[in-house]
């Protein structure tokens, strides 16, 4: 059977008729006239408008419309029936870019929540470190502030001493075993007091026992170290508490005013406790030792040895 169109173009040509009368008769646009004639069914409207194109264009040649029809579904089916997969296609297309743009926007809502929990449990985590550090740095401050209210509380109860270094005769007064070794005659030892003084002076060394407060403690004396001892001399430049303990002996409390000094002997070694670090010079068998820290600040468990 021959295409509806070539069918109605013959039936025209037949009646001496021309598109653009046909056009006129049928009020279809001359391009849909001759889109239908040459079955080029893509530049028509949809098949249902299409299908009304034919009728009129039958009814004013005269022909049986559904005769023209017919001839139509045959010459046009598969056009529409591709021309309907398509716009299925199309429209499965739209769907599935739909759910595809829904699933990208579900992930990316995910992925921020995500980020914003685990921001926040950082977050949370460096606040509870920064809070226990500053109460660990709290009490740290205050125990150091307590220790610098303990040491004056300390240094109080010590009896009150003259400016000058006394002599070791005096030290010995009133103190229970005392033993008095008088040494040969050596150069004297001058300090800030004895500087005007012309005549040189006989040094003693005070050994006093070790029950009292200042045990194993030589002022201003000048001995020879013997092979294999330590010796630990300290001067203060400001006022300071000092504690020592000479090997595992018990600890020995002194304080040493500003020009005062202090002598201790042993064998390995010495463990220092200073009230104010940086108002104590040290020398350990004659060979001076690094500052202990800055001025005012309290330095314990100093340890010497050989």
């Amino acid at each position: 059977m021959e295409s509806v169109g070539e069918f109605f173009k013959q039936v025209r040509e037949t009646k001496g008729l021309t598109v653009d009368e046909v056009a006129s008769k049928t009020r279809i646009r001359t391009d849909f006239v001759k889109a239908l004639e040459d079955g080029n069914f893509a530049k028509l409207p949809d098949q249902v408008f299409a299908k009304g194109f034919v009728r009129s264009y039958a009814r004013s040649l005269g022909l049986d419309e559904e005769d023209a029809i017919h001839r139509f579904i045959q010459s046009a089916g598969s056009f529409y029936e591709k021309q309907d997969e398509r716009e299925r296609l199309k429209v499965r297309q739209i769907e599935e870019d739909r759910k595809r743009q829904s699933n990208r926007k579900a992930v990316t809502i995910a992925i921020s929540i995500a980020v914003l929990t685990l921001i926040f449990l950082l977050s949370r985590e460096q606040s509870s470190v920064f809070r226990r550090g500053a109460a660990e740095q709290g009490s740290a401050t205050k125990r150091t502030t307590q220790s610098a209210k303990e040491i004056p509380a300390s240094t109080a109860r010590e009896p009150e001493r003259p400016t000058e270094v006394p002599k070791p005769t005096e030290m010995l007064a009133g103190a229970p075993k005392t033993t008095i070794d008088t040494l040969p005659r050596q150069e004297p030892v001058t300090s800030a007091s004895a500087a005007s003084r012309s005549e040189p002076e006989t040094v003693l060394t005070a050994s006093l026992g070790s029950d009292g407060p200042l045990a194993g403690i030589a002022l201003n004396a000048t001995e020879t170290v013997v092979d294999g001892q330590l010796a630990l001399d300290l001067e203060a430049t400001e006022l300071s508490w000092v504690v020592v303990q000479i090997d595992n002996g018990s600890p020995q409390e002194s304080l040493l005013r500003p020009g005062e000094k202090a002598h201790w002997k042993g064998q390995d070694q010495f463990i220092l406790t200073l009230g104010n670090a940086g108002g104590v010079k040290a020398e350990l068998n004659g060979k001076p030792q690094k500052p202990f820290g800055p001025s005012g600040k309290v330095a314990r468990d100093i340890v010497l040895r050989r």
